[in-house]
């Protein structure tokens, strides 16, 4: 059973603190096998991915290889049922819908001396995408990537997907070109990050990569940082539910589940004022488990990290939410959009007891790649923003500058930046010659 706490227990403050830091650090072990792989990818390219490849997926390939043919995407596109090809495409234009209205405009403004100031928005020319192959394959994942890339006018967009003894899930293949990426290579593990971020012979340097992945594709992810930009170091995924008395258990059972189903590392909470509604879900649980497919990963995930928390009154759950900064959080309470208003700290907030957080996985149209570990308190989603780079405009008038100027003159004397003020100074002496 999950760890079961109350608000009313005298030491909740500090079983509280523990739940919180049950997140695994990342491992020293982990961080130094993707340095080595990095350093021979940067060393050697195609020659280190192709004997990686070799070693950690059990498929030989060569330089003419790493990326899929036309003709395999088309067969295996081939191989996709209808059902499946239509929900896919439903997915793609529910995303697009929503990432295509977040493009943000450029600005150009006049101040009260005559100054003209703005900004512009312009995409980073090429992205590279990861999406987990193996036992993790998302085709939604692709959706969720590369289509704000596309939005926010990438212009080369490549992905990497590892494909374990050849083996590669068709819709990943299908999802890739709906979002219109330009080449798809199967490799993965922090080698494909590394061949990302500085290029090889065969695969070209990105200038952002983004998508999940294991704990080397992070390790490495965080390495590269800085010679490319990411998205977010993601880990293990979070659903924090919030449910009051007027609730169906085995709903909210689900819901939970759905989230510890990933892996034994996510995090499943439900926090509630209804202690009769948490001995319910409780047992729910217990029933569900006996009957899912990936029963073992979902009990492992339960048993480890998920909590039933039982509150005073929803105003505590506010609290905790917002120590928790949840990657996701699913509202089931009278008044969702009452109480979101009072959240600060969310990954993505499903508001009422009809939006599972499963919805958000594929459908919905908002992005489910999210901050973990609490990051929320400080960053947000992947969106089309993450694709675009905004670049300040000014433009002075002689008028501007004899207005302005002289108090950058004095600022840049007070810092002893001699050549700063003079830059300023013979300007605003040219005006005083008119």
């Amino acid at each position: 059973m999950a760890v079961q706490l109350s608000t009313d227990s005298a030491d909740f403050r500090s079983a509280f603190a523990a739940l919180l830091n049950r997140k695994a650090e990342e491992s020293e072990e982990v961080h130094a096998a993707a340095a080595g792989i990095i350093t021979e990818v940067r060393a050697r390219g195609d020659a280190a991915l192709i004997e990686l490849t070799e070693r950690f997926d059990r498929l030989s390939l060569t330089s003419e290889t790493l990326a899929f043919s036309p003709a395999e995407i088309e067969d295996a596109c081939a191989r996709i049922s209808e059902e499946e090809r239509a929900a896919l495409e439903l997915a793609a234009e529910r995303i697009r819908f929503y990432h295509d209205r977040q493009m943000p405009h450029d600005e150009m403004l006049t101040d009260e001396v005559g100054a003209e100031l703005g900004w512009r928005w312009r995409a980073v020319d090429a992205a590279g995408l990861y999406v987990p192959g193996g036992t993790a394959s998302y085709p939604s994942s692709v959706l969720m990537n590369a289509i704000p890339a596309r939005v926010a006018g990438v212009r080369q967009l490549v992905m990497c997907v590892p494909t374990p003894d050849g083996e590669v899930n068709p819709l990943v293949l299908y999802a890739a070109r709906l979002a219109e990426v330009d080449v798809v290579y199967r490799i993965g593990g922090a080698q494909a990050i590394a061949a990302m971020a500085y290029g090889t012979e065969t695969i070209p340097a990105v200038d952002k990569i983004t998508g999940p992945g294991n704990a080397w594709v992070a390790a490495a992810k965080r390495q590269v940082f800085g010679r490319v930009g990411i998205d977010m170091v993601a880990g293990p995924s979070e659903v924090l539910v919030i449910a009051d008395a007027n609730n169906d258990p085995d709903w909210i059972a689900l819901d939970l589940l759905s989230q510890a189903e990933h892996d034994p590392a996510a995090q499943a909470i439900l926090v509630t004022d209804s202690a009769e509604l948490a001995r319910a879900v409780n047992e729910a649980v217990e029933r569900r488990l006996l009957t899912l497919e990936r029963r073992s990963i979902a009990e492992a995930s339960w048993r480890e990290n998920g909590a039933v928390i039982v509150v005073r009154d929803l105003s505590e759950a506010v609290e905790l939410a917002d120590a928790i900064a949840p990657e996701h959080l699913q509202i089931c309470t009278d008044d969702p959009e009452g109480l979101a208003g009072e959240i600060r700290h969310a990954g993505a907030v499903f508001l009422g007891a009809w939006t599972p957080e499963a919805i958000g996985d594929y459908v919905g149209g908002p992005n489910h790649v999210l901050p973990t570990a609490r990051s929320a308190r400080f960053s947000s989603g992947l969106s089309v923003l993450d694709f675009l780079k905004r670049t300040t405009l000014a433009r002075m008038t002689p008028q501007s500058l004899a207005a302005i100027g002289p108090a950058a003159e004095r600022l840049a004397q007070s810092e002893r930046l001699e050549a700063h003020g003079l830059s300023v100074r013979a300007r605003l002496d040219r005006l005083n010659e008119r």
